[in-house]
């Protein structure tokens, strides 16, 4: 299974994959059934999660077949319930590059205004480079954007353009993957073959790997940080292994203060 799922994320575009992903999944779904992991993105239960990822040595139970929510996206999830206003407040929401698992929740909770764009996804519905967001200051109170920042040319400039559209007390879950050996941000554009780009940043198509600098990386975007040890200091072991959460990743909560 490993091995098929590695080909298919290897060499099927991604825009393609957003479409039609879903459908495999739930079709591999009758092949896990249980209940001994549980999605707190789509409360769907499993006996695990699928593998995923883009080489044979990708993670065990990570992909949720019902919803296709990864590690991450079950954190952020789980994050936004216990900790955040989120499905409480009538809230305006701007999710750049939005993942599936989420839209069409996001997309019917009465509280929200919810917005999604990017640059190239069929599943957003505004065409947007981050680079230069096509709204005004001020205009949202929650931003998502995340895996992103390791994508773009400017990653400054991305997350100047996230404070900006923002409005001030409002919030933005900016995560990207990160190598806590790594003291500071680590880049080589010398480094141009595609299989050593995947040995140095994780994915060919990867610009950079933040290291444990990224909650400074994002306060130069105008943000004030917040390193949320989450997983770590508020949820039992017994949780982390229930949701099939990433045990040692950090939330970073970054807000847009009041002036």
């Amino acid at each position: 299974m490993k091995a098929i799922i590695s080909l298919v994320l290897r060499y099927i575009p991604r825009p393609y994959l957003q479409l039609i992903g879903h459908w495999v999944a739930r079709f591999l779904s009758i092949f896990y059934i249980g209940n001994k992991v549980e999605c707190p993105v789509c409360e769907s239960k499993y006996r695990k999660f699928l593998p995923y990822g883009r080489n044979t040595s990708s993670r065990e139970n990570a992909l949720c077949p019902s919803c296709l929510s990864l590690e991450r996206h079950r954190l952020m999830g789980l994050y936004l319930k216990r900790k955040t206003n989120f499905f409480t407040a009538n809230l305006k929401v701007l999710h750049v590059a939005p993942e599936y698992c989420f839209i069409d929740r996001f997309e019917h909770m009465k509280n929200l205004d919810y917005i999604t764009g990017d640059i190239e996804s069929p599943l957003a519905k505004v065409k947007m480079d981050i680079h230069q967001i096509p709204f005004p200051d001020n205009t949202f109170d929650v931003a998502f954007c995340n895996h992103v920042m390791e994508h773009v040319d400017d990653y400054i400039l991305a997350m100047s353009e996230l404070h900006r559209v923002l409005k001030p007390g409002g919030y933005a879950l900016i995560q990207s993957p990160q190598d806590m050996k790594y003291e500071t941000t680590y880049e080589d554009a010398t480094i141009t073959d595609p299989r050593e780009r995947e040995k140095h940043f994780l994915q060919n198509d990867h610009l950079r790997l933040f290291g444990r600098n990224y909650g400074r990386e994002l306060e130069k975007g105008g943000f004030t940080v917040k390193e949320d040890r989450f997983v770590m200091d508020e949820l039992s072991k017994e949780e982390v292994h229930r949701y099939a959460l990433p045990g040692e990743e950090i939330v970073y909560f970054c807000q847009k203060l009041d002036h």
